[in-house]
């Protein structure tokens, strides 16, 4: 079966929203060691300790808000956020510009699967990932068979 979506374009602020929340899921940690760091207030009690890993964290959380806006305004990341149309099939999926004009993308590159109520994410990497909202979908059938590949492919758990 082939599922044919219909054109679909990414905005600016839902990427940056989307690789974000992707971006502290995955880094958690991050969070530990600013625990950590402020850990140190307990061994030589001075407000710096709190205040130094508060702008470290401040300044790494923007570094990664840069990287992300940055990659909008770049020409490599361009077609990211152009009106694109998926054909999706149990082997690859087709992102295509226009009818003559396409990219295919095996289920192998993707690393990971995250399905919400209202759209998947197929996440690549850090800053590479594919939004696709159930809107942009013909029938509740398409949406269960493509769920049911993401599950065969083990990108989601059952």
């Amino acid at each position: 079966m082939i599922v044919k979506t219909k054109k679909y374009q990414l905005a600016n602020g839902t990427f940056i929203k989307l690789a974000f929340g992707n971006l502290i899921k995955e880094q958690w940690w991050v969070a530990l060691i600013y625990l950590a760091i402020c850990g140190g207030y307990l061994w030589i009690p001075n407000m710096w300790w709190i205040i130094g890993a508060s702008i470290a964290l401040v300044l790494y959380g923007l570094f990664w808000l840069i990287q992300f806006a940055g990659i909008s305004q770049l020409e490599q990341g361009k077609f990211m956020f152009e009106k694109l149309s998926y054909e999706i099939t149990s082997q690859q999926i087709l992102i295509k510009l226009n009818s003559k004009q396409g990219m295919p993308l095996k289920w192998e590159s993707i690393k990971k699967a995250v399905v919400t109520k209202d759209h998947f994410l197929l996440v690549m990497s850090k800053a590479q990932m594919i939004h696709l909202p159930y809107r942009i979908f013909n029938s509740q059938n398409e949406i269960k068979f493509i769920e049911t590949i993401m599950k065969r492919k083990s990108l989601i758990k059952e």
